[in-house]
């Protein structure tokens, strides 16, 4: 049985479903829900808008899904949307590249280059939510990852650009039933 959402009366996919103090509404509602939440059975909220925007925001890209694939399993994709991309230049500081320079000579693993490389994919795949967020898509497809070293003057700078083709479901499909 699918939920009917108290603010606009009209049936929730479980795609689009949120609920806030045991009210389900679509996600899209949530602003509406939050001006006057006793008017929807809901209680007094105290929090700033900004809070319940940087909330809504951080819940809206946690949700969008990403894979190299050029298809997600469980779930038909309704409309291209387009290419969305994120860039992301870190440095590497002169101590990390000394000891990634020890650790060139005599042989192992660099834990601080790793961090840096760890740090930039995560941030840049936070990037390309957004992004893909913007555009109201709900998953990404074909994310490719591509890794460049900017060097001069003594500095290292680690380049590394994420694409992909931002995708819609279909509303209310899923083939896992």
């Amino acid at each position: 049985m699918a939920e009917i959402c108290v603010v606009c009366d009209k049936e929730i996919s479980k795609f689009s479903l949120d609920s806030i103090q045991g009210v389900d509404i679509h996600d899209t509602c949530r602003e509406s829900f939050y001006k006057n939440p006793e008017k929807y059975g809901g209680k007094p909220i105290e929090k700033s808008e900004a809070q319940i925007d940087r909330e809504y925001l951080q819940k809206a890209i946690e949700n969008i899904k990403l894979t190299t694939a050029f298809t997600f399993n469980n779930h038909e994709i309704e409309d291209e949307i387009g290419i969305v991309t994120a860039e992301c230049v870190f440095g590497m500081n002169m101590f990390r590249d000394f000891f990634a320079g020890m650790t060139d000579f005599f042989g192992g693993r660099s834990a601080a280059s790793q961090k840096v490389l760890r740090d930039a994919r995560n941030s840049c795949l936070s990037e390309l939510k957004l992004e893909a967020h913007s555009l109201g898509a709900d998953g990404i497809i074909g994310i490719d990852l591509d890794y460049s070293e900017i060097s001069g003057k003594g500095k290292g700078m680690l380049f590394l650009v994420a694409s992909g083709t931002a995708v819609k479901f279909t509303q209310g499909d899923s083939r896992d039933g």
